[in-house]
């Protein structure tokens, strides 16, 4: 076989140090998408890679596929069979003993959840509790502020899908007290509904629940209420520092009264690492230092600007979130009788003479508008608009084969999940599985609409639900189904994780199988690429252990032949 390159073991003699010389066209292509930390040597077609453990091995994935002549033969078997035992690194928590909830509680807590609410005792409630979804947050914080002397009013800030079930909960869950501190058995808490941006002066309540959208037009009627407790529920959306949502939030967890501050996530980072700081910053302020001090520490800046926790310091930055402020319990680590979740990646084909066509016509009309464009923002959301467009004929050309694919397991008369991302591919996949008279969560829909849909599936009416990825992640329980269909992929895998548990949560009885639907020589296998860098990061923190996904470096090969054939052709 023709080799397309040389691989050689040299000193570098910039920067004094033992170094891989890779030179070839097609070799220094291929290698430069694989491993970052590299430089020209003598010219375009010569790379340095720095000799470390790290980059060998992405070396050795290159020559499996494309064959290198080795002019360092002995000295490369030597590094090949190099073994780096590393010890590993046990973080030392604080144990949790199974605390009783407060007279003001309503109900029972299991075991686990008795724990967390110890978690939130020991830590003066100024925590992160990002158990996994579906393991019942809201009832561990609602038994904390039953728990805690003087932890009234409080602030629920939520997504607008959620303020519902938090107002179910807690007229479910909490007692009425009066006064003078005797609990009254029969009666509820009185709880304010903020659904209006128009200020005005608010009644005393003892719970106030709003939507992160309002909270800015409401924050000086809020800051005047002498609010004790703070719980932020999804907080994964105070994950930008320079929101107007994140601005309010600081500024009402930083009044004189406040005392308790709770967030609460099941996915608190949703793509990057760097994402946890706004968030810990509101929670425990000064933890992690300022942002600088932060990304000068923990992070990378990556191509685009981004923060990226570096790998090799992911495993101490969760030693610090779980020592100091997260507590983080998988479903598999609490809950044994609920079996865990399977997923699949699944290639179907796609229609690529329509794919091609569409591909042609969005291009095109970006060539036009990028000319015309005076302003660089102007040039920025031409540029999302082309991007937007060719996700939705990714998922238009794949249509017809994600139909076949639901209708064939609709056939074994399983209950079914469909989850796609644009209000178009939802309307086309609810009329061509109309036989099956599907439910229907799609964002725009009122409170009441989306509860009946959701009734309707979970009690049986109807076997299949076609949700909005975005609009139907949330909030809502879906665990009469154990089958659930991505007809469209998401940039975020925190997105996909959210809508996998809604059927992965307390009461389903089954392993719930997830189905990642990928078009043939579409724009989703570039998302898929980015889902699986992204998970890596996020389970890296979160979890310590990688989820099972496919192997990332295999991931990154795989792309980087695809480009390689394209610049062959």
């Amino acid at each position: 076989m023709k080799t397309f390159g040389t691989l050689e073991y040299t000193i570098d003699k910039y920067s004094g140090s033992w170094t891989w010389k890779i030179t070839g066209v097609r070799a220094v292509m291929m290698v430069s998408k694989l491993i970052p930390e590299l430089w020209y040597g003598n010219g375009p077609n010569e790379v340095i890679i720095p000799d470390n453990e790290k980059n060998v091995k992405q070396i050795s994935l290159i020559l499996e596929r494309y064959p290198l002549e080795i002019l360092s033969k002995s000295v490369w078997q030597r590094k090949l069979r190099a073994k780096i035992i590393k010890k590993p690194t046990k973080i030392k928590t604080e144990k949790l003993s199974k605390a009783v909830a407060g007279k003001q509680f309503r109900g029972k807590l299991l075991n686990f959840q008795k724990m967390g609410l110890d978690f939130l005792l020991k830590s003066s409630g100024n925590a992160l509790l990002a158990d996994d979804m579906g393991l019942g947050k809201t009832v561990q914080t609602l038994a904390y502020i039953a728990s805690e002397k003087q932890s009234l009013p409080a602030l629920i800030v939520a997504p607008l899908v959620t303020l519902t079930n938090w107002q179910r909960e807690i007229e479910r869950f909490m007692k009425k007290k009066s006064k003078n501190g005797r609990i009254v058995e029969n009666d509820v808490p009185t709880i304010t509904s903020i659904r209006s941006g128009k200020r005005s002066e608010l009644p005393y309540s003892d719970f106030y629940l709003i939507n992160y959208e309002l909270l800015h037009k409401r924050q000086d009627d809020l800051a005047k209420l002498k609010i004790r407790t703070l719980v932020c529920d999804e907080v994964q959306h105070l994950r930008s520092k320079t929101t107007q949502k994140y601005k309010a939030v600081k500024t009402l967890a930083s009044v004189k009264s406040m005392k308790y501050r709770v967030g609460l996530s099941g996915t608190p980072i949703y793509n990057h690492g760097s994402e946890i700081w706004p968030i810990v910053d509101i929670l425990k302020p000064g933890l992690l230092g300022n942002f600088k001090e932060f990304c000068e520490y923990f992070c990378y800046q990556d191509e685009k600007g981004k923060a990226i926790v570096v790998p090799n310091k992911r495993d101490s930055l969760r030693y610090v979130l779980q020592r100091d402020v997260m507590l983080r319990r998988k479903k598999s680590d609490v809950l044994k009788e609920l079996k865990d979740k399977v997923r699949y990646k699944e290639t179907i084909d796609a229609d690529e003479t329509y794919y091609k066509n569409e591909l042609n016509k969005i291009w095109s009309k970006l060539e036009e508008e990028q000319k015309n464009a005076e302003t660089e923002f102007n040039k920025l959301a031409s540029y999302q608009r082309a991007i937007q467009s060719e996700r939705q004929a990714a998922g238009v050309a794949k249509l017809h084969h994600v139909t076949d694919f639901v209708k064939n397991i609709m056939e074994i008369e399983e209950s079914v999940v469909v989850f796609c991302h644009h209000k178009y591919i939802h309307k086309l996949l609810h009329e061509s599985l109309q036989e099956f008279k599907p439910s229907s969560i799609i964002g725009g829909q009122n409170d009441k609409i989306r509860q009946e849909n959701i009734d309707r599936f979970q009690n049986g009416d109807t076997k299949l639900m076609v949700a909005g990825l975005r609009a139907g992640s949330m909030g809502i329980n879906l665990t009469r189904a154990k089958y659930v269909i991505f007809a469209e992929l998401d940039w975020s895998p925190a997105i996909h994780r959210q809508a996998e548990d809604r059927l992965h949560r307390i009461g389903q009885k089954n392993t719930v199988f997830a189905y990642y639907l990928i078009g043939k020589r579409t724009l989703d296998e570039h998302v898929a690429n980015i889902l699986v860098d992204k998970s890596y990061e996020i389970d890296a923190i979160m979890d310590e252990s990688h989820d099972s996904y496919e192997n990332k470096e295999k991931a990154k090969l795989i792309l980087a032949q695809i480009h390689d054939r394209l610049h062959t052709k």
